[in-house]
């Protein structure tokens, strides 16, 4: 794939994913409104919806993103027939693992709800996290099935249907659950607890909504797909039981790599609350980890939609590029991907931690704690990115049991320090121990990428240097205008405050856009069309 076809593909899937982010985060306004402002209701929706994403990673067994590195695969060896014979068994295979996780999911789920809550002083109560799991297992049964139909399309390097499918289901979920919400708070006078269980339930409205939008994509584009298969060299003869065996091979990695972020605040759910419990402050337990795990976290993930979205672009295309042996093509895709991803996630993380009092009153009003945990939290949002991107480098090189090492390795840091940092440091502490347990993942990525890409770094080490100082460059006049601003403007006020954030927030990506600009780094990242810019805009 030529360097504009992935830029285009990673593109359009940014263009979704961040579509798709951007409306998971702007309807926690109104969510959070009909539930009163409290973290609590949102701390009950969280203790619901983790489990929720990680049964839903092993339902799918990594098979997507799997199918979507096997098609890319044979397909650059002209072999569609087999890409095809696994999509069509494939389907029957979804449908069966994801009813199996939803059995399991449903009928376990007072045992889920004791581990999150172990004490009785917190507001929350098990009973109350085993509706809301009940509620939310409905969306195992279809969603495997989607995704499924999703990684044909990316093996096939087609973007637009993922994209497409994915804002659709987050308009449709977002839609019910808003509705849900305030019909059974304000029209049913229902509990917090049913409207919360209606609000999880919406995952399985959204699949079905996205679902039928990927079938009609399949059938529209059928003939086209068949035209392929046409062209079918058909000198490589594999049974069903050997496509298994390698997707199987393939799938395990995808599992906890993608899995990873819900993992990691599965280790919050089995030790923060405990370790509040034994300084004494079980009773604001909930308080805090509503903060932690969702209204902070909504805010830090938006930065991560791009990796996210290079993620699904790089892994049938790195595949492809290793299995031609083109090792010259590899390294300048990987050279790429990080200048784009380090160029773009670190001004977004690092202005959301300058501005984080507004940006958070804006979304939740104001709170001098919710604040604090976000400039904190952040950061953290660029080492999210930097793991998931080198996670999917290391499965395109055939390099899974790595990423599953470095994801083992991360989660073993972060459980073994969380509870005596929670312990001095209370919210804090999960920040901080997540960051570091990140960065031991990380680092092991980044060795493995070295040793078998043969991968050198001197480029994307001066490049990052170059870009921290535009970030340190930017972040000035964005802090003098916001310490100006809040001299007459009252930060704590909403629109106020979402006052401040677009002219700072503006200002920064002015001053980082010229900057880019006047270097030229920007023509070196995205090509011509940025040089034509350039040109126009310094002429």
């Amino acid at each position: 794939m030529s360097t504009s076809t992935l830029v285009r593909g990673t593109f359009i899937l940014t263009l979704g994913t961040f579509i798709s982010k951007f409306l998971g985060l702007f309807y926690v306004i109104p969510f959070y409104a009909l539930l009163g402002n409290e973290e609590g209701p949102v701390a009950l929706y969280s203790y619901g919806y983790v489990p929720y994403t990680i049964f839903l990673s092993i339902a799918t067994a990594g098979v997507p993103l799997a199918v979507s590195k096997f098609i890319a695969k044979y397909n650059a060896l002209e072999e569609y027939e087999i890409g095809r014979r696994l999509f069509r068994s494939g389907l029957w295979f979804m449908t069966l693992s994801g009813f199996i996780a939803f059995l399991i999911m449903f009928l376990f789920a007072p045992f889920f709800a004791e581990l999150a809550i172990p004490a009785n002083e917190q507001d929350i109560s098990a009973d109350q996290v085993t509706t809301v799991i009940r509620a939310v297992s409905f969306a195992l049964i279809i969603i495997p099935f989607m995704s499924l139909i999703r990684g044909f399309f990316q093996g096939h390097q087609s973007m637009g249907p993922t994209a497409v499918s994915n804002v659709i289901e987050q308009i449709v979920r977002i839609v019910f659950l808003l509705v849900g919400v305030y019909v059974v708070l304000y029209v049913m006078e229902g509990s917090i607890t049913t409207a919360i269980a209606v609000a999880t339930f919406g995952a399985f409205v959204g699949g079905a909504a996205s679902l039928a939008l990927l079938i009609w994509y399949y059938f529209k584009r059928k003939p086209h797909l068949d035209k392929m298969l046409e062209q079918n060299k058909g000198e490589v003869q594999i049974s069903v039981k050997e496509m298994y065996k390698e997707i199987i091979l393939y799938s395990i990695p995808f599992v906890l790599v993608g899995v990873a972020n819900p993992l990691f605040q599965l280790m919050d759910i089995l030790t923060f609350n405990r370790a509040m419990a034994e300084i004494g402050l079980a009773a604001v337990s909930d308080f805090q980890f509503g903060i932690l795990t969702f209204t902070t976290h909504k805010l830090v993930i938006i930065p991560v939609s791009l990796a996210t979205a290079f993620a699904m672009t790089l892994i049938p295309v790195i595949t492809s590029t290793f299995s031609k042996g083109n090792w010259k093509s590899l390294n300048q895709q990987l050279d790429q991907t990080f200048q784009i991803l380090l160029f773009l996630t670190m001004p977004a993380a690092i202005g959301l931690a300058l501005l984080a009092e507004p940006a958070y009153t804006v979304f939740y009003g104001y709170s001098e704690l919710g604040t604090d945990v976000l400039r904190t939290y952040s950061p953290v949002a660029i080492l999210f990115a930097l793991y998931t991107v080198t996670a999917a480098m290391m499965q395109g090189i055939n390099e899974q049991r790595w990423s599953v090492l470095s994801l083992l390795a991360g989660l073993l840091v972060k459980l073994s320090i969380n509870i005596p940092l929670v312990q001095l440091f209370e919210v804090q502490g999960a920040v901080l121990s997540t960051a570091i347990g990140y960065i031991a993942a990380i680092i092991i990525n980044l060795l493995v990428l070295r040793h078998f890409a043969s991968y050198k770094y001197r480029k994307v080490v001066k490049r990052t240097l170059l870009m921290l100082i535009f970030n340190a460059v930017m972040a000035v006049p964005v802090l003098l205008v916001y310490f100006g601003l809040a001299s007459f403007l009252n930060p704590e006020s909403r629109l106020q405050a979402l006052l401040i954030l677009v002219i700072c927030g503006g200002i920064g990506a002015f001053v980082y856009f010229v900057l880019s600009l006047k270097s030229r780094l920007a023509d070196q990242l995205f090509g011509d069309r940025i040089t034509r810019l350039r040109k126009r805009f310094t002429s």
